[in-house]
């Protein structure tokens, strides 16, 4: 995979101050004992390296999720809410290997996003370690089983909808404010990096969930995909209201191929081709919108990541990416391993690494490193009207 220059930067940025700080320590300390007569020099030098690395780490840019279950790290752990990932095989193979409420194996789409800007990745909103100093790193506000819709997910009960999670993050900022002072507090908001990832929920767990749903009966497609667009519209200008100003907006994958809809909808191996239909309304009408948006606001503010080609990419030809399959779930039962989540009863397939898919739902964390990689470098087919590296490069001088 192709390595963006700004990709140092980001591994510069990710040395701890406590690394830069011995560091340099021990280089003054050695280049005074060669001369005593420069001494006073490299002393100085070597403080304002230290002082200059820790204000670095200080500025270092927040990082905020909104979204469903393909980037919540959690939150839905402190809820009673059947929608959880906080039991094995979940996380056998994140670095703890222990459930921590990721829908992944192991590492999640926030999770590497954080790697490769050099942060931490951020806290669920939720967790009672979410305070002081974390708070700067960011927050995590994604909430598995929500949609664009209030309706969708109710299946699901107490989840965090996303008129919750705007409310949570205007709490975020007063609890910054506190911390920092609201002045500090707003520019930390301005200048954060923004991920939002939400809308697949609308279609599998409310338009296509049961035959005659509510909204399907309310609209044929075409009118329910505008629909969805039109509400979206309003949380992006919601979310540039409060504050964001670079945001990434993912679309849906490709709906019909994930191994749960090849369990209960495919004819002969193949794609639905219903959910695969909604898919094709619904992702250029998202990306027409945010450019729509962008042009009023006159600026960039929001990125739109074309996750949909992205996943067809591997879905469609798996082993050119190393995969063996991309029909298959690594964990599940039934045909395709697409029914239910993924259990201790449940078939679990021994090399992660060679399937696409973790669960009925969600992508494994190789594929999600795929997705990633993307997100940093992809071209205009994946990301328009820049990718996060063209971001973070420009941003870094202004």
């Amino acid at each position: 995979m192709q390595v963006h220059p700004v990709s140092f930067i980001h591994i510069q940025r990710s040395l701890s101050i406590n690394t830069s700080i011995l560091f340099w320590v021990s280089l003054t300390i050695s280049m005074a004992s060669y001369s005593s007569a420069c001494s006073s020099y490299w002393v100085i030098s070597g403080l304002a390296l230290v002082l200059g690395a820790i204000v670095h780490q200080a500025d270092a840019r927040a990082f905020l999720v909104f979204g469903d279950s393909l980037v919540d790290s959690g939150n839905n752990n402190y809820l009673a809410t059947t929608a959880r990932a906080d039991s094995y095989p979940y996380g056998i193979d994140y670095p703890t290997h222990q459930a921590t409420g990721r829908f992944s194996n192991g590492l999640n789409i926030p999770d590497l996003i954080s790697e490769q800007i050099g942060s931490e990745s951020p806290l669920p909103y939720l967790s009672p370690e979410l305070r002081g100093q974390k708070l700067l790193v960011g927050a995590n506000f994604a909430s598995a089983g929500i949609g664009i819709l209030n309706d969708t997910g109710i299946q699901f009960l107490n989840i965090i909808r996303m008129h919750r999670q705007l409310e949570y993050f205007q709490q975020y900022q007063q609890r910054v404010g506190a911390l920092i002072g609201a002045e500090k507090a707003k520019r930390l908001v301005n200048q954060s990096l923004i991920l939002l990832t939400v809308g697949g929920n609308d279609f599998v767990n409310n338009y296509y969930l049961v035959p005659y749903s509510a909204r399907s009966r309310q609209y044929d497609l075409p009118d329910y995909v505008k629909h969805l667009i039109s509400e979206y519209k309003k949380i992006l200008m919601r979310l540039y209201n409060l504050g964001a100003r670079r945001v990434l907006v993912t679309g849906t994958g490709p709906l019909g191929c994930v191994p749960a809809e090849l369990a209960t909808r495919s004819t002969n191996g193949g794609c639905s081709a219903e959910l695969q239909r909604a898919a094709a309304l619904y992702n250029p009408q998202l990306e027409s919108m945010i450019i729509d948006v962008n042009r009023k606001i006159g600026s960039d503010v929001f990125i739109a990541a074309n996750t949909h080609q992205m996943h067809a990419d591997f879905v469609s030809n798996p082993q050119a990416y190393g995969f063996t399959t991309s029909k298959i779930a690594c964990c599940g039962q039934g045909p395709y391993n697409g029914l239910g989540l993924c259990t201790l009863l449940s078939n679990l397939c021994p090399n992660r690494e060679l399937y696409a898919f973790w669960d009925p739902f969600h992508p494994s964390e190789k594929a999600n490193k795929i997705i990633v990689q993307q997100i940093m470098t992809g071209s205009t087919r994946y990301m328009k009207p820049m990718n996060l590296s063209t971001i973070m490069a420009l941003d870094s001088r202004t």
